[in-house]
């Protein structure tokens, strides 16, 4: 028996208001809700077919083979979920740097949520989606859907899921990945997270201030006040890396570049331009603008970066099927 052969596609979402620390492990429950911006640029697509004739799962990443532990653990989800006991075989692509800050993650498990569901015979709603790929990659159950997404942070397996936020944002919003290393991070988000919650003394006013971060930047985008959101999304990645810095021991996934993009962009407020910066697990740089100022942003920034160095996304779509044989 063979299922049959499924490609979805899911996009990368970065967080304005991040999540950083886990209550539950194993279920990848969040400490506190988040809202973040899928973005059109960077995605991944990916193929499952479930096959008898298999004796494993196989699973194979830009073309090269990989270990499937990961990847078959979360399979096990959906083979529970559709009573469905066949290995598979799982052809994934990423096009986004792997593992280097920029949600890769994001992208891998949405896709592989909605192909593999859909391969084993599953028709899950968005919700249901959102849970499923949370249970692979936390932020992974924001990417089920398109432009401003709020991830709810629940309490357990069934209120724990994403909801869109605005799906197809009118806004003219803009984002340039500054890509300052594509290699993978020395340090995990997974392993930051939990060292985090169990050595900075700082982490409760994370989770109490970050709650209103949330309702505020809600406020800003349905008022479209890009100040107020900008603002907002960068003192939420200043204190999530800073939480970093007061872990014990401390540790930052800084470069030197990584600072100079953010004095960058801070030059370019003080000439009168608005835009913010944001950073994930990883050292490279997100600069938030508005479509109107690209063109001047960009020029100011290859004053210190390669173009090649310098990409941008607007608002992206939420994960979809591309095909079905």
């Amino acid at each position: 028996m063979q299922t049959a052969k499924i490609t979805a596609r899911a996009h990368t979402n970065i967080a304005l208001i991040k999540y950083w620390g886990k209550k539950d492990e194993k279920l990848i429950i969040p400490q506190n809700s988040s809202l973040s911006l899928t973005l059109d640029h960077f995605y991944t697509d990916t193929t499952v077919q479930f096959d008898e004739n298999l004796t494993k799962d196989h699973f194979s990443l830009n073309g090269k083979d990989c270990e499937a532990t990961k990847v078959s653990a979360f399979l096990d989800l959906v083979r529970q979920k559709s009573g469905l006991d066949l290995p598979a075989r799982v052809i994934s692509v990423n096009h986004v740097p792997t593992m280097a800050g920029l949600a890769s993650s994001a992208s891998a498990y949405a896709a592989l949520a909605l192909a593999a569901s859909t391969a084993a015979g599953l028709k899950l709603n968005k919700t249901e989606l959102s849970r499923l790929a949370r249970r692979g990659s936390g932020s992974a159950c924001r990417s089920i859907y398109g432009g401003f997404v709020e991830w709810q942070k629940g309490h357990d397996d069934q209120s724990s899921f994403a909801k869109p936020f605005i799906e197809a944002p009118t806004w003219d919003i803009k984002m340039i990945a500054i890509v300052i290393n594509a290699a993978k991070k020395k340090i995990s988000s997974r392993f930051g997270m939990q060292h985090v919650v169990q050595t900075s003394p700082y982490y409760p006013a994370w989770v109490e201030s970050t709650e209103q971060d949330l309702v505020l930047i809600k406020d800003a985008i349905s008022q479209k006040d890009f100040v107020k959101m900008g603002t907002l999304a960068e003192k939420s990645a200043m204190k999530m890396h800073a939480l970093n810095l007061s872990a014990d021991p401390h540790f930052n996934y800084f470069e030197p570049e990584s600072l100079e993009a953010m004095q960058a962009v801070e030059q370019l407020r003080a000439d009168g331009i608005a835009c913010y910066y944001t950073m994930d697990a990883g050292p490279n740089v997100k600069v938030i603008c508005q479509g109107q100022d690209l063109k001047a942003i960009l020029a100011k920034l290859k004053q210190h970066f390669r173009a090649e160095q310098l990409l941008v996304s607007a608002p992206g779509p939420g994960a979809t099927l591309l095909e079905r044989n």
